[in-house]
């Protein structure tokens, strides 16, 4: 009795000076890291797994040493071998801990909440999708680090090897799925093709990814539905990325009109409208017929914003204005469809009826820089020279 109540008592100084030692680093260490984050994210992230491994060692070693009357004893033996699964169980904690720490500070050098952050938002895909990786792979290595304790199992493991290449071909079938997306997710992590917060259009829908893991990625719609898809979705399928390179994006808005629209005089609306929101960017504003065919012509606005959301709202604003302007100011701008009776020569009363107000021309060179696309301002420039090269000539344009 004496011997059993010596091996408890030991175990309870044992651990009691374990925590007492944690406990002095553990302070020491929010001492010295008022000026470190690195120091400041040991002290809130890994004491407690410390302070759970360092006791659970010390208990180990206490009772060990404390049972020396009792060798051969079955008892002993499994309290012991408890003792080192938790050991080994506490490490692997105190491990992941520490990694984890690493990761926070890594991420918190590169901040998202600045409007140009996406080379941020690239290293936090990875360092989140390099956080599932490591944590499954300590797992993995945990749990069979703690099955090899066990004497029968490793005398398993010699049958066990001569059937592994049909186990392993079985394996890699059944998995074959699983581990494509994997792959696949990491490749995403690393290829740059798509980050967190990354704004996409994918089987029509536009959305934003908020979720990115190694099997499958969340996109949350515009409408606060979430899109699930596998990683390898991604990777095999063409979809449209927004901000790849950057969040400023263009959008159009088109309207079918009748022939009769004065161009220049909604291209000089449409400019006023955008200098008066706060939506307009001040990049591009252009307002060009891109086809006249039916009866009609078709007018496409160009427009450019900061980021996507408020890109979607500006092109609905656009819609919305340039609507009610042809309806209460260019009435004859509508589209209809037209019947005309001419006389027995075929002749039209438009032939000779005078236009009732003078119409404004301009030059043969005088176009408006809000009129192209690839010229005239600087952007429009750039756009040139990124789709046709600066040296070339383009004979044709979108």
């Amino acid at each position: 009795m004496q011997s059993y109540l010596g091996t408890a008592v030991a175990a309870l100084v044992a651990a009691a000076v374990a925590l007492f030692l944690v406990e002095v680093v553990h302070r020491v260490t929010r001492r010295l890291g008022q000026r470190s984050l690195l120091m400041t994210e040991l002290t809130d992230h890994a004491h407690r797994p410390f302070q759970v491994a360092a006791t659970v060692l010390a208990v180990q070693f206490a009772a060990r040493f404390s049972t020396g009357y009792a060798v051969g004893e079955g008892w002993r033996r499994l309290l012991l071998h408890l003792l080192i699964l938790g050991v080994i169980a506490t490490t692997a904690w105190l491990v992941a801990a520490l990694l984890v720490v690493v990761e926070d500070t890594a991420l918190a050098r590169f901040r998202v909440d600045v409007p140009d952050n996406r080379h941020a938002r690239r290293v936090r895909t990875q360092v989140v999708m390099l956080r599932r990786l490591t944590i499954a792979v300590i797992v993995i290595l945990t749990v069979g680090v703690m099955l090899m304790t066990f004497p029968s199992v490793r005398g398993i493991g010699a049958g066990v090897l001569t059937s592994a290449g049909v186990v392993g071909v079985v394996a890699a079938l059944a998995a074959q799925s699983l581990l494509g997306n994997v792959f696949a997710g990491l490749q995403l992590a690393f290829s740059d093709a798509v980050r967190l917060d990354d704004v996409v259009v994918v089987e029509g829908e536009w959305g934003r990814i908020e979720e990115l893991t190694l099997s499958y990625v969340v996109v949350q719609i515009w409408d606060d539905r979430r899109l699930i898809l596998p990683t390898s979705y991604f990777t095999s399928k063409p979809f449209q990325n927004w901000t790849r390179t950057e969040a400023a994006v263009l959008g159009t808005a088109e309207f079918d009109v009748d022939w009769a629209v004065p161009v220049q005089a909604m291209r000089e609306e449409l400019r006023r409208l955008v200098e008066s929101t706060e939506l307009w960017d001040g990049r591009v504003c252009v307002l060009q017929v891109t086809d006249a065919t039916g009866g009609t012509v078709r007018v496409r606005a160009l427009v450019s914003a900061a980021d996507a959301g408020s890109l979607w709202d500006l092109r609905c604003l656009v819609r919305e204005h340039l609507v009610a302007w042809i309806r209460e100011s260019r009435p004859t701008a509508m589209p209809r469809m037209r019947t005309e009776l001419g006389d027995a020569s075929s002749n039209l009363p438009w032939q000779w009826v005078q236009p009732r107000r003078p119409v404004r021309r301009l030059g043969d060179t005088d176009v408006p820089d809000d009129a192209r696309v690839f010229g005239g301002s600087d952007d429009g420039a750039a756009r040139s020279e990124a789709f046709v090269g600066p040296e070339e000539t383009p004979n044709h344009r979108p």
